[in-house]
Parts: structure tokens; C-alpha cells; sequence
């Protein structure tokens, strides 16, 4: 398949805040378009991806890749990646409908993945530079991260400074892990196609965050907005029984790991609904000083 084949059907399609994935028809058959159209995007994006689904597949369930376009800034087109079209449903348009054994299930499985990322080892943390997922090193040190995006926060003085003891802490924890492994960096519900029959988990999907760091990353992210106690237990489970260690310290470690993205997300709140529930979030964290504490409107039961 070439991109001329695609046509001119492109549907968008729900789940993310890009704009830029689309759904289409060709010859009866259906596939996804990922249009890297926005500056932001690095120079090689789609060949990332591209690479990163090579890296995982037989791991972690991903799409085929059908093809990727580089950009040709001459003509003015953008890069793009097509995939297959994986049947299934969203798994955050899913869990609410769960119950409890269902949930649990539906949680380790998820557990089940973050702990396979979390056992795939670099050397460095930092960002993928090119198609051959060479690492552009970066250190990140949570108190150096809350400083340099404190003022667009635009807190109190006295929540600032909670944050700031939080983030110190956290980063103590952090320390004692002294290993680092890919990051799928926005594993979530939202980004999962799962068999609604079977619970299986058929395709993680967007990858575009994707980075070396902390092991407890992704199980940080799966667990940002959750407090359900099924679901919980059955995301630990899953990453416990992979990974080692118990339940009680991957949790420590993965509210600990979230609070980058928590930070990041909170300093830019209006962008979207998920960047404000992250704000309400991390802010009920710097006021009560507990990596666990989450606002009753901010969180899922």
C-alpha cells in the first residue's frame, strides 16, 4: 500500500488530542494514518516509531507497520506512518463497564506490559535521536524539573514548596533503582485496543512519547488517575509477578516515577482535559505532601 492509495477518506479518529490520526479505506481494507504534520514533531518521527514497533513486536502487541513516508518539505508534505487496523476496543471506553474480576484481569494484563518495557534495558535515559533509536542522553533530576517549570505553574509559595518536598523524596526513591529501560511514556487505558470478549490486550498504540528512563514509568502512568482498588491490585500484580519485588514499593516507585509527567502536564493545564485533571492532581499531592493523595473529582473508582 502507498500513501496515493489511501485516497481522500480519512476519518479522525477519536482517543487522542493531536488532530493528526486519521482512519482509512482502500481495496475493503482499513488502516491507520499518523500524519506528523505538526513542527513539534521530531525531523524523524515516523521512522521512530517505525523502529520502535520493530523493537517490541513479539513483546508487546503492536500494529504492522504498512508504511512510512518521510517528509518532503520541498512539496510541502509531512511525514507519515501507516499501521493496520487493529479490531477492538479502547480500553478506557471499556473499563468502566468491568467489574470487579473483569477489572482485575484487564489490570494485569496492562501490568503485565508495563513490566516487559520495563525489562527492556538501556544504557542511558534520554530521547531516541534517529530510526536507529541512538540515545541523546538527558539527566533528569526531579527537584531541577520542578524548579525550571515552577513559575508556570503559578502556585503559592507555601504549595511550591510542597511540591518541592515531594519531589526531593521522590527523587531519593528514584535514586535507589540505579537502572533505566524504554518507556512507552503514555501507556494508559486510552492508548490500548483490548478484545472485549477475552480481555486481551491486542495492540498498544502511540508511541510517540517513547523514551529510555525509569523502569516505573509506565506503571506510574497506568496507575495516574486510578484508585479502584480491582483495578489497581490487578495493574501490581501483573508488574509484580514479572518484575519482582513487592506491590507495596512498585507503587512508591510509580507515583514517585509519574510525578515528571504530573509536572510537566500540570505547568501546561489548559492545553487539554487530561493536562488539568494532571494539575488538580499533582497539586492535592503538594498540599497533603503524599505521592498517593488524588482530589475525589480527579480520580477513577
Amino acid at each position: 500500500m502507498t500513501f496515493g492509495d489511501l485516497g481522500g477518506g480519512l476519518q479522525p479518529l477519536d482517543g487522542g488530542w493531536s488532530g493528526e490520526t486519521f482512519l482509512a479505506e482502500a481495496g475493503g481494507e482499513r488502516s491507520v494514518v499518523r500524519i506528523f504534520a505538526d513542527p513539534r514533531h521530531h525531523p524523524q518521527a515516523a521512522e521512530i516509531q517505525e523502529a520502535l514497533h520493530r523493537l517490541v513486536r513479539g513483546l508487546v502487541p503492536v500494529p504492522a507497520v504498512l508504511e512510512v513516508r518521510h517528509a518532503d518539505p520541498a512539496m510541502g508534505t509531512p511525514a507519515l506512518l501507516v499501521t493496520e487496523f487493529v479490531e477492538g476496543v479502547r480500553g478506557d471506553l471499556l473499563l468502566p463497564g468491568l467489574d470487579d474480576a473483569a477489572r482485575g484481569r484487564l489490570g494485569r494484563a496492562l501490568g503485565e506490559i508495563a513490566a516487559t518495557t520495563a525489562g527492556m534495558p538501556f544504557l542511558t535515559a534520554g530521547t531516541f535521536a534517529d530510526k536507529d533509536l541512538r540515545i541523546e542522553p538527558f539527566a533528569l533530576d526531579l527537584p531541577e524539573w520542578v524548579e525550571s517549570l515552577a513559575e508556570r505553574l503559578a502556585w503559592s509559595p507555601a504549595e511550591l514548596d510542597g511540591l518541592r518536598d515531594v519531589a526531593a523524596d521522590a527523587q531519593d526513591l528514584l535514586d535507589t533503582v540505579g537502572r533505566v529501560s524504554l518507556v512507552h511514556s503514555d501507556l494508559n487505558p486510552k492508548n490500548v485496543i483490548v478484545d472485549p470478549e477475552t480481555l486481551r490486550v491486542r495492540a498498544v498504540l502511540d508511541w510517540e512519547f517513547a523514551h529510555a528512563g525509569s523502569p516505573f514509568a509506565d506503571l506510574g502512568n497506568l496507575l495516574r488517575f486510578e484508585r479502584d482498588a480491582a483495578y489497581v491490585s490487578g495493574v501490581l500484580e501483573g508488574y509484580v509477578a514479572a518484575r519482582g519485588g513487592s506491590a507495596t514499593d512498585a507503587l512508591d516507585l510509580a507515583r514517585s516515577a509519574d510525578l515528571v509527567a504530573l509536572v510537566e502536564l500540570g505547568a501546561r493545564r489548559t492545553d487539554n482535559p487530561v493536562a488539568a485533571r494532571a494539575h488538580d492532581l499533582l497539586l492535592e499531592i503538594a498540599r497533603t505532601g503524599d505521592v498517593h493523595s488524588a482530589p475525589e473529582a480527579s480520580v477513577r473508582r
